[in-house]
């Protein structure tokens, strides 16, 4: 048994187990939660409380949730200590019971950690960070069809820029490095050419690993393995056409997984055009069939033609039998998109994506403008997930100075339950959430921030009584 400084362990219930990155469940689980800072104190008791009248109403007295309360950030400083803001307890509770879940956190001033959500995510190595963005009728948005966004964005979580490598322009340990780039290691580099750092430059680090990138990937594709039609979609969102050898890296690393591992189960966006052509057209010839997947085939060079005839030829042999006759269809699709174009593609052409596979920092952006777009931070959840561990919590920020006065929207945390639901494979009481919630915003009975955007504007609930209205309408 786990001893804690602080804490006392729960008398009932059973720990979370994983077996090859999935959790075993029992019927009656320990799950330690963190409150969170500022606004937490009126979120997370609307939140457990709808959470446990869901597994209530969907299983009686046969599953149920021991909660554990755990401490970080400034609740966590109250009782261990300045600057304690992720004391060891909350951290060995973590990694006993496997699946926590918490309210947002302040990011800490002094003691050494950039932020807590950041930290977690490394110490436990959940690399795959998970935020769903769908629209439930009612929602005030600023899009004129937000229904028809529903995507669920994958950021890989524990390298590219988030890592935290980098130096202030006047550390003596950035000029040394500053010098030693220019002077030895650019000019060694015949891709680098003529390049130099400008003197006086702050330096950041941007690591890209295979390994990192397809574990994340692979991720996301049994994702889309559990989805249906066109939504076994998986985009690789990257910017390489800039970033060749990191942001370009992971999008080949990712067709290559899709080649390889889930060849079976996969095809890539250009052999659907090929493998639709030649269905189309069962005589159609190799350069035919180029020239239909590559519209500027004609003005290439001879030796460009022959590479794409060849690629068309490879996978008519390789493939053409498994994935031929229409199979691919049934299969998940894995394309990339340029990140700067996602912006765009997910406000014009919404309903034509489903799941997009990111890197760090892009997914940090990507998954901020599609909440947007179907109502807000306050209606989106998030997970970080990965073989040994998963912390699901709130997406938006403390708002301290709204705390207290039990008017904020608790909508992030209660769906971030919900995926800590369906993560357990209790779907059926996340399922009750996921309709009570539909119904209490298509009724008009929302907390102030949807409340006030609504037209006509609606009569706010309170944070508890719109977790209230949520159970009511089960």
């Amino acid at each position: 048994m786990t001893i804690f400084e602080k804490l006392k362990t729960p008398s009932q219930g059973e720990a979370i187990s994983f077996v090859k990155g999935k959790p075993i469940v029992p019927d009656h689980p320990i799950i330690p939660f963190i409150r969170g800072d500022g606004t937490g104190v009126d979120i997370w008791p609307a939140t457990q409380s709808v959470l446990d009248k869901a597994i209530e109403k969907a299983y009686g007295n046969r599953r149920k949730i021991e909660w554990f309360k755990i401490y970080a950030g400034d609740e966590a400083c109250d009782l261990y200590g300045t600057y304690q803001y992720l004391p060891k307890d909350t951290l060995e509770a973590i990694r006993t019971y496997g699946i926590a879940i918490k309210g947002p956190l302040t990011t800490p001033i002094g003691g050494g950690i950039r932020s807590l959500n950041v930290a977690l995510r490394q110490i436990f190595d959940l690399y795959s960070c998970v935020r769903p963005c769908r629209y439930f009728q009612g929602t005030p948005s600023p899009h004129k069809k937000p229904q028809d966004l529903e995507v669920i964005v994958y950021r890989e979580n524990t390298e590219d820029i988030y890592m935290g490598i980098e130096w202030e322009a006047d550390d003596p340990e950035c000029i040394k490095l500053i010098n030693q780039l220019n002077n030895e290691v650019i000019p060694a580099s015949k891709k680098l050419k003529d390049r130099k750092i400008p003197i006086g430059s702050s330096i950041g680090i941007k690591p890209v690993s295979k390994t990192g990138s397809q574990r994340h990937i692979r991720r996301a594709i049994n994702h889309a393995l559990s989805l249906k039609g066109n939504k076994r979609h998986v985009t690789l969102v990257h910017k390489g056409n800039i970033m060749k050898f990191t942001e370009g890296a992971f999008r080949d690393w990712g067709y290559e997984l899709a080649t390889t591992e889930f060849r079976n189960v996969c095809v890539t966006e250009r052999e659907s055009w090929i493998l639709e052509n030649a269905e189309k057209n069962p005589g159609i010839t190799n350069e035919e069939n180029a020239s239909l997947i590559d519209p500027g085939y004609s003005s290439l060079t001879n030796d460009k033609k022959e590479l794409i005839c060849k690629e068309v030829n490879s996978v008519i042999q390789t493939i053409g039998i498994s994935h031929g006759k229409g199979k691919w269809k049934e299969m998940v699709m894995v394309d990339d998109r340029i990140a700067d174009s996602i912006f765009q593609q997910i406000q014009t052409r919404p309903q034509e994506y489903s799941i997009l596979a990111t890197l760090n920092l892009n997914g940090d952006y990507i998954s901020d403008a599609a909440a947007a777009i179907v109502g807000g931070l306050g209606m989106a959840p998030g997970a970080n997930i990965g073989d040994s561990a998963a912390i699901f919590e709130a997406t938006h920020g403390t708002a301290p100075k709204h705390a207290g006065l039990d008017r904020i929207n608790p909508g992030s945390v209660i769906l971030s339950g919900v995926m800590m639901l369906e993560y357990l494979g209790w779907t059926e009481a996340a399922e009750l959430i996921t309709n009570g919630l539909s119904k209490s915003i298509s009724d008009h009975k929302v907390t102030y921030d949807l409340a006030r955007l609504m037209e006509p504007p609606a009569e706010p609930l309170s944070c508890s009584d719109f977790a209230k209205s949520i159970v009511e309408r089960f």
